[in-house]
């Protein structure tokens, strides 16, 4: 099967300076600001095969970026705890996130619903979303990828699920088609998934994270089966049949949405603006050593 090798639709406006806490990435069509939690399709073809996917961190790195609920189009922001900018650690023999993540749009974990087999509600964010193909992507770039899979971390007593996917321009997307797949092809990267969400959090104090089914991967029939859950959540979400929270539901392109906003307020996100993002602190790059991590 071929698929579409045109540019997306969807591109980045960047404000202010990566790795300060004036930078935003917002996602814009032609021109015009959207939202990649509420405007962006979840498919990207009518027979919901292909999915559009967010990227919010490319691999390798370590910025903590993601798409920020509470602001109005949801523009990508830097995450911030106790003050200071976060970054992930390094965590040997991983350097920053090991796929191209972020999120599916139209997608919501629902912390009101506890799923039945992890015991665990939501964990009230859209879906997470790995992407194992060999390029490195780009913070606000929309990406067409598959689905091969899922783990479901269990984070402070929430479900956390990790969807697997891989994009479809990848050369080996022809190949990967199940979870089974992956193992075959890219052996090893499985356990090192599992690996990372288990140690990342270690070096800043943590305790390692677990995992609902023993760690394992569940298959692509499971994975599209949460999606499925997930984005009727979301529906249930943006048409007002579910409490917000501190969300904020502005979107552009939902007529069935009470909080889809005109042109005229779209005036209020800045220019892009083209700034050299902001220097790292060089410990951001020091490996951490973890007793008890897979060999």
């Amino acid at each position: 099967m071929s698929y579409s090798k045109q540019p997306s639709e969807f591109q980045p406006r960047k404000i202010g300076a990566l790795h300060t806490t004036d930078y935003r990435c917002y996602i814009e069509n032609n021109g015009t600001p959207l939202s990649p939690f509420h405007d962006i399709p979840l498919y990207a073809n009518e027979q919901q095969t292909i999915l559009n996917m967010v990227v919010e961190i490319p691999r390798w790195s370590n910025a903590k970026l993601e798409i920020s609920k509470d602001e109005f189009l949801n523009p990508i922001k830097q995450d911030i705890k106790k003050g200071k900018l976060r970054f992930v650690r390094n965590c040997f023999p991983h350097k920053g996130y090991l796929w191209n993540y972020g999120a599916f749009p139209r997608t919501w974990e629902d912390p009101n619903v506890v799923h039945p087999e992890t015991k665990a509600k939501g964990d009230n964010d859209p879906l997470d979303v790995c992407e194992i193909g060999e390029l490195v992507g780009y913070t606000g770039q929309v990406k067409q990828v598959k689905v091969l899979g899922v783990m479901a971390l269990l984070d402070e007593e929430e479900t956390d699920w990790k969807i697997i996917v891989i994009d479809v321009n990848d050369p080996l997307a022809p190949k990967l088609n199940d979870i089974e797949d992956v193992e075959r092809h890219l052996p090893g990267l499985l356990r090192a998934t599992n690996e990372w969400f288990r140690i990342y959090k270690i070096p800043d104090g943590k305790p390692e994270n677990q995992f609902a089914f023993s760690g394992e991967c569940k298959n692509k029939k499971y994975a599209e089966e949460i999606i499925r859950e997930c984005s009727d959540a979301w529906e249930r979400l943006v048409t007002g049949k579910q409490q917000r929270g501190d969300i904020n539901l502005a979107n552009v392109t939902n007529q069935n949405s009470p909080d889809r906003v005109d042109q005229s307020q779209l005036s209020k996100i800045p220019p892009g603006q083209n700034i050299t993002p902001a220097p790292i602190d060089g410990t951001v790059d020091k490996w951490f050593f973890i007793s008890g991590a897979a060999v």
